[in-house]
């Protein structure tokens, strides 16, 4: 089975040294997947255990572990060859509804003004006797419109490096259409990811008050007040409620109070923050120019509905008329959708926010809890704090470790004992 990806995500950002309880807050996972998977990462990648002279452990990996992985699972590479190719798939169906819509009007434009010329030279009767003759259109080189600069190869590179670029117009119809995505995606580990640097910031000990602005529904009066909420937390992280003498709660996180490198925390927000959505991330004059172009395919389907209502001109011109009015009701179907689907997902977005405000406002009211002189609340967080501690797995500290052989280690240990003893004769001297 190939290693997780988080793991190995978190492994990387905290300097491939890690513990336990490093990675669980880093990457919001439960305790126990943690352990599990860091230690099948060690095992496939070549890491290594190094075991404190208290019994704590922690993860030395080679800051090349991913390619010993990827030249070890033939899975791995194939993922990272599907993400590569999923990226260019994806852009390509992005900006296939902007070149539906240019084509859709081209070809409504061609097939009105044919029919509108073969009528015309009909009603002049000119010399061909009749017959009715396509006119002849010179396209050129008109594609370009559909990649505007894609020809530029220094262009198109420099835009994949700049990920705050402006969109073209085929990537706004897109979000025009359906938008860009979930904001809050994340939104579940981005608030595990918070719970856990909250308890490692306060000494692997907090009380509910403390994590309660980065949850959602706290349930009914009753499960607030027995703090039912906290279940989750103390499953996921492997902590444990400590009463006090005046019977309150607070929660102790034994396996959080590890670490492998003494350093500060990463600040976290006061409270957890849902992202509201955005109806699209063009710019208005995008939006307005799609909606335009919107507008105009529709008219021009009516236009061109009206002129095949008697049902035999598309028959007696033939060619791209024919085609045209073959798919007739497919382009009118996706003028009305282009219009619509838009229209619909503006209201599901008002509807949508309105409940993400709801809950951001709850939970800040959580936070703003903490700031209060609340003297029942001020004795939890002082209790809370008799069990908060840090213990740095210190390498000048290990009594045992995988990087080196086990006999080269005792001799090490001896060594030290001798330093000790001798340091200690002279002391007291």
């Amino acid at each position: 089975m190939a290693p997780n990806p988080n793991i190995m995500r978190a492994v990387e950002q905290l300097g491939y040294r890690v513990t336990v309880g490093d990675v669980a807050s880093q990457a919001g996972l439960e305790v126990r997947v943690a352990e599990k998977e860091l230690l099948a990462l060690a095992s496939e990648a070549g890491g290594h255990l190094q075991v404190a002279e208290s019994g704590e452990i922690a993860y030395q990996f080679q800051r090349n572990f991913r390619d010993v992985l990827r030249n070890k699972y033939f899975r791995l590479r194939v993922q990272e060859w599907w993400n590569r190719v999923w990226k260019i798939l994806f852009y390509l169906i992005r900006i296939s509804f902007g070149i539906v819509l240019i084509a859709s009007i081209v070809l409504l434009s061609i097939a009105i003004l044919a029919i509108v010329i073969a009528a015309n030279s009909r009603s002049d009767g000119d010399s061909n006797g009749g017959e009715i003759r396509m006119p002849t259109v010179w396209f050129g080189d008109v594609f370009w419109i559909f990649t505007p600069d894609y020809r530029d190869d220094r262009a198109y590179h420099r835009r994949q490096r700049n990920q705050d670029r402006e969109m073209n117009f085929l990537e706004a119809v897109f979000s025009f259409l359906f938008g860009d995505g979930n904001p809050n995606a994340d939104l579940d580990e981005r608030r595990w990811k918070a719970i856990g640097t909250v308890i490692r910031s306060n000494g692997g000990s907090v009380i509910a008050e403390q994590v309660a602005p980065y949850l959602d529904d706290l349930g009914s009066r009753s499960q607030q007040e027995y703090e039912d909420y906290m279940l989750p937390v103390l499953s996921r992280f492997n902590g444990r409620p400590e009463v006090s003498p005046e019977g309150q709660l607070v929660y102790h996180f034994p396996e959080l109070q590890v670490t492998a490198n003494q350093k500060r925390s990463n600040p976290v927000a006061a409270y957890l923050k849902e992202l509201s959505y955005r109806f699209s991330q063009a710019t208005s004059g995008q939006i307005i120019l799609a909606a335009g172009l919107g507008g105009v395919n529709i008219v021009l389907a009516l236009v061109l509905g009206s002129l095949l209502a008697d049902g035999t001109i598309a028959a007696q011109l033939g060619g791209l008329v024919a085609f045209v009015a073959g798919i007739y009701w497919g382009l009118l179907a996706y003028g009305i959708g282009f219009l619509a689907i838009p229209l619909i997902r503006y209201f599901w977005i008002q509807g949508r926010n309105r409940r993400i405000e709801s809950r951001n406002d709850q939970r800040q009211q959580r936070a703003m809890l903490l700031n209060q002189k609340n003297p029942e609340l001020q004795q939890k967080l002082l209790y809370a704090r008799q069990f908060a501690a840090t213990m740095v797995v210190d390498e000048k500290d290990l009594a045992y470790t995988t990087e080196t052989d086990l006999t080269e280690q005792e001799l090490l240990r001896s060594d030290k004992v001798d330093e000790e003893w001798q340091r200690r004769l002279e002391s007291g001297l």
